[in-house]
């Protein structure tokens, strides 16, 4: 069990330029919730594999403001209304984190955006039971846990095509990713953001063939103080054939050799 009683971390002194740069403007509470996240994440990871970065100051920046990049995109999808997504939620205003791990990006673009709903989709057991405490020792009504492998969520009726947004971060080559997250995301306007490192335009070259068999577009690379994020669209259903069964996907990626 997590130790809720935990203390925030307190932020580096550059992460509040660092946000403020990106035109983030925390809410009262919102910081020291991130600290406490960060605290459940850091103690848990001394049990079990969550991160290999253990130094909090620089957990503020690689994790957190990381993750805190896809906040302009995910804020424009606003609150949205009242709706049927399959999921007992707003489809209008729902996120799905693919490959989660230890809640990254989705548990902290939960805390500071409390009108969306995120599902935390994560296949390994003891990462989707930290996830469950951590959801809860937080106080995110917001955010379900979904123990479950992507290939399986993306052909269920009751997540594919469901979700205004994909996201994921640090899941494996765009290739891959893109076969697991483009079957969850919308039609006619839902959108995949992947955090990608400085090797995307390499990714996104070797993952031509494959965005074109999942109908899925490049919309456009943004660059971050972290990285680069891959913005994809879709204008069309993914075939049903994708994704491919339990581990296909990264074995014989789309269009790769």
């Amino acid at each position: 069990m997590l130790t809720e009683s935990l203390p925030p971390l307190p932020p580096p002194p550059t992460f509040a330029p660092a946000a403020a740069a990106l035109g983030i403007a925390f809410e009262p509470g919102d910081v020291e919730r991130l600290g406490r996240y960060l605290a459940l994440l850091l103690e848990a990871n001394k049990s079990f594999n969550l991160t290999a970065v253990k130094d909090p100051d620089e957990a503020w920046t690689r994790h957190i403001l990381d993750s805190l990049t896809l906040l302009p995109m995910l804020a424009e999808l606003g609150e949205g209304a009242p709706g049927d997504s399959g999921t007992g939620r707003d489809a209008r205003a729902t996120v799905i984190d693919v490959g989660s791990g230890g809640g990254l990006p989705g548990m902290p673009l939960a805390i500071v955006l409390p009108g969306l709903s995120f599902t935390l989709l994560e296949a390994t057991g003891k990462k989707a039971e930290f996830l469950r405490q951590a959801a809860a020792a937080l106080g995110l009504a917001n955010v379900t846990v979904l123990n479950e492998r992507a290939e399986h969520a993306g052909q269920d009726p009751r997540h594919r095509e469901r979700y205004a947004a994909a996201v994921a971060r640090a899941v494996g080559p765009l290739a891959v990713i893109a076969e697991l997250a483009v079957p969850l995301a919308r039609v006619p306007d839902g959108r995949v953001l992947l955090i990608k490192g400085q090797k995307a335009d390499e990714e996104l070259a070797a993952a031509k063939q494959a965005l074109y068999e999942l109908h899925a577009a490049h919309a456009g690379t943004i660059d971050t103080p972290t990285g680069r994020i891959v913005v994809l669209e879709k204008s069309r259903k993914t075939p049903a054939k994708y994704p491919r069964k339990d581990g296909e996907p990264k074995r014989a990626p789309l269009g790769l050799p």
